[in-house]
């Protein structure tokens, strides 16, 4: 085994098995509460528009921070457009990355994610929280851990920190085929060195990197996860691990996990504020 292998499937962690797949097929069912959440909200933003209707529209959790999602593997920020929808509603202040598909080199796509950060940063004037999903999560790490000034809290969705090697072999059979792309010519798409050779190596120790301690992590995550090991989500260094229930590719559309995202959103917003990061528990597990 390489040194890369090792660092990116340490031993304690195993790939999830062949048919954990198949529990992603309740993809559907989440994507269609999602869709029923859509039109519920919709309907009461109408009815929130009526004069008496807004004496009692509900306070928004958000206060206007600026908030910048980081899509996963494969994905674009088109993935994560109901979770954008759900934290505006709340009054979060939500930008998209610029990530039509996170196919790319991982040390690239981090550059990218960082210059966005800087953009937002500077347009809003205020330091951003940042959510990723699985390798957005992980590429959202460590622009967190090696810009500090800019993020003011982070939350990772299905990441897989401790083992990025512990995932489905469908995932494998997908990174192969962007090696041989790359291979073929293909420059945009990842080649074998960001996936087995140093570009790995540096990536995976950039996502593990320390993060400040004014800069609060939520990491969630779900047994029901057929993509990665949900073990490798649990983040020790963490301030707190929520466990919900779902797929991994639902995350970005589960209203469920949109409410977690929210609670950990105003929760870092809160342990910034308003308390030392020295006195709060490192690792508080809930489910």
């Amino acid at each position: 085994m390489t040194h890369a292998s090792s660092l990116l499937l340490p031993e304690g962690f195993a790939r999830p098995g062949v048919t954990a797949v198949l529990r992603e097929r309740h993809l559907l069912r989440e994507g269609a509460h999602a869709v029923a959440g859509e039109v519920g909200a919709h309907a009461r933003e109408r009815a929130t528009r009526l004069p008496l209707a807004r004496r009692w529209a509900p306070t928004q959790d958000g206060g206007d921070d600026p908030v910048l999602l980081v899509p996963g593997f494969l994905c674009g920020d088109y993935t994560l457009l109901p979770l954008h929808r759900s934290l505006r509603r709340a009054g979060w202040r939500t930008y998209r990355s610029g990530i039509a598909a996170n196919v790319g080199c991982t040390a690239e796509m981090a550059t990218l994610v960082e210059r966005r950060l800087e953009d937002v940063a500077e347009r809003t004037g205020s330091r951003v929280q940042l959510v990723g999903h699985s390798l957005g999560g992980m590429l959202a790490r460590g622009v967190a851990a090696a810009r500090p000034d800019l993020v003011s809290g982070l939350t990772t969705l299905g990441s897989p920190v401790l083992a990025p090697g512990a995932h489905h072999l469908a995932l494998s059979v997908s990174i192969a085929a962007l090696v041989g792309l790359n291979a073929a010519g293909v420059e945009t798409v990842m080649g074998h060195d960001c996936v087995r050779g140093a570009c790995a190596e540096s990536s995976f120790e950039d996502s593990r990197a320390a993060l400040a301690a004014d800069v609060p992590h939520t990491c969630v995550y779900s047994r029901g996860d057929g993509i990665v090991a949900w073990q490798a989500c649990i983040d020790p260094e963490a301030h707190a691990a929520v466990e919900v229930e779902g797929t991994h590719l639902g995350m970005g559309v589960s209203p469920l996990v949109a409410g977690v995202v929210r609670e950990a959103l105003a929760r870092h917003r809160t342990l910034v504020e308003d308390a030392p990061l020295a006195d709060v528990l490192p690792f508080e597990q809930t489910a």
